[in-house]
């Protein structure tokens, strides 16, 4: 089964499509091998084929449904943002690390006609979204440094930082403050704010955040009003953990 994961995960923006001799390569397997997981998924309506090139199709989206539905923190932490999105006006999401991209777990519509934030499902790079600052705030020093050493700085926005020394100094005054404050750097126009969230044990179990426009929210008026509504949604969801 792992295997044929790995075959899933070798599918992405840069290569929808490819060849059974193309997974081999990306994922370490042998041709051979690589073909039997491509045609299964074919067999079980997972991908598509023209008999050379393999491509996913949406059914593999439930694969993801099934963890959202069934993990008991989206659970849990749902009530909670939705109250947090009534009470501030803005998109307000749960985030996780996984690996070197924030995975966002669960969302709670602001009450905009249009809101602004990530789905549920939804990857992006660590160092371009708020949950990702707040969540490596919470490691020690070696593992950051591994984590720095191993990551791919691109860069989205003129905003974004993309060299490892900007982002570690970002990290540590992050760790200093206790919450992140991104300014536009996956989008131009947009700023994200973010808490750790940790369990009754201190231990970190991802981020709570919110996605919103600066001109609506500038710098200063965001951490008036949007951070203690933030820090106050991560400290109720911590006693139900």
């Amino acid at each position: 089964m792992g295997k044929g994961l790995r075959v899933i995960e070798s599918f992405s923006d840069e290569q929808p499509r490819q060849t059974a001799t193309e997974a081999a390569r990306r994922t370490g397997l042998t041709r051979t091998a690589a073909r039997r997981y491509l045609v299964s998924l074919v067999h079980y309506g997972y991908a598509a084929t023209d008999g050379k090139h393999y491509w996913l199709l949406p059914a593999v989206l439930r694969l993801g449904r099934s963890y959202l539905e069934s993990a008991r923190l989206p659970r849990l932490a749902q009530p909670f943002l939705q109250r947090l999105s009534m009470q501030i006006g803005e998109t307000a999401n749960l985030g996780v690390l996984d690996g070197h991209e924030i995975v966002y777990l669960s969302r709670s519509n602001s009450p905009r006609v249009l809101s602004i934030g990530f789905h549920a499902g939804a990857r992006l790079p660590a160092h371009v979204v708020s949950p990702g600052y707040a969540i490596l705030s919470t490691f020690d020093e070696a593992a950051l440094e591994v984590w720095i050493a191993a990551h791919d700085f691109a860069k989205f926005t003129p905003q974004t930082i993309a060299a490892a020394e900007g982002f570690r100094a970002a990290v540590e005054a992050t760790r200093r403050l206790g919450y992140a404050f991104v300014d536009q750097y996956i989008d131009a126009g947009l700023c994200g704010l973010a808490v750790p969230l940790t369990d009754r044990r201190a231990r970190c179990v991802g981020a709570i955040s919110t996605t919103f426009q600066a001109q609506a929210w500038p710098r200063e008026a965001a951490l008036t009003r949007l951070l203690p509504a933030l820090q106050d949604a991560a400290g109720a969801i911590r006693a139900v953990l």
